[in-house]
């Protein structure tokens, strides 16, 4: 780390404490060439994820817009907030693990769906009426069926 007193580019650390509940960890240094001491902060770089929708645009992944859809999905639904809250934190995590810049937007669709049939029914087919874009009642009542076949066996 270099110096911000003489530009030195060797320190030693002399003290390190988590901060920010463990996001990042603060550390005292003192430079090897001129004894002067000072702080820095080491945090983990995330790399931005870019979701490709279905009409080949692109943005970066936002969790808060995929909580805003799951809460609409789950509205007047016995469905804690909380275990939305980790929904969203198992696909942000499997997004960021999947180590691609880039993922469509289907995937990311479809990692919810799975997880939030297991959550709520009826959130699940909300969901997935505006995830799929059922176009009339047949299309809706092909994906109950299937539901209701998954659930029987």
């Amino acid at each position: 780390m270099k110096c911000c007193f003489c530009g030195h580019t060797e320190s030693k650390v002399i003290d390190s404490r988590p901060t920010d509940e463990g996001a990042s960890i603060r550390r005292r240094r003192e430079c090897l060439a001129c004894g002067k001491r000072f702080t820095t902060y080491e945090t983990i770089e995330t790399v931005s994820v870019m979701v490709v929708k279905k009409d080949k645009s692109r943005e970066a992944f936002d969790r808060e817009k995929l909580l805003k859809g799951l809460l609409r999905a789950c509205e007047k639904r016995p469905v804690p907030v909380k275990q939305l809250e980790n929904l969203v934190d198992e696909v942000e995590t499997t997004v960021q693990n999947m180590l691609e810049r880039e993922v469509t937007s289907e995937a990311i669709g479809e990692m919810v769906m799975e997880r939030l049939k297991k959550i709520d029914d009826i959130a699940y087919i909300r969901f997935a009426s505006v995830y799929r874009q059922f176009r009339d009642i047949d299309s809706l009542n092909e994906e109950v069926s299937k539901l209701i076949s998954e659930k029987k066996g």
